[in-house]
């Protein structure tokens, strides 16, 4: 079984994202894959801020610019 390469996301794209994204999305942005980002997070080790909704995280936009060194151009 062959498994798809994970795309990341192009910079014109994570400027693009809304205030918070799912936890998928973040993943992406940071070139994860989705398993891992929801071990790290269970785990309280995603290297980004995350918001706990419910069920469901967040990760707000800003932090990921920040992260990923992106932060002065939002």
């Amino acid at each position: 079984m062959t498994s798809m390469p994970r795309e990341s996301m192009h910079r014109a794209e994570l400027l693009a994202l809304p205030p918070a994204v799912d936890l998928v999305t973040a993943a992406r942005a940071l070139n994860i894959g989705r398993t891992l980002a929801y071990t790290l997070a269970k785990r309280g080790e995603f290297p980004v801020r995350l918001l706990r909704l419910g069920v469901q995280y967040r990760v707000p936009r800003a932090d990921l610019l920040t992260y990923l060194g992106e932060g002065d151009a939002a």
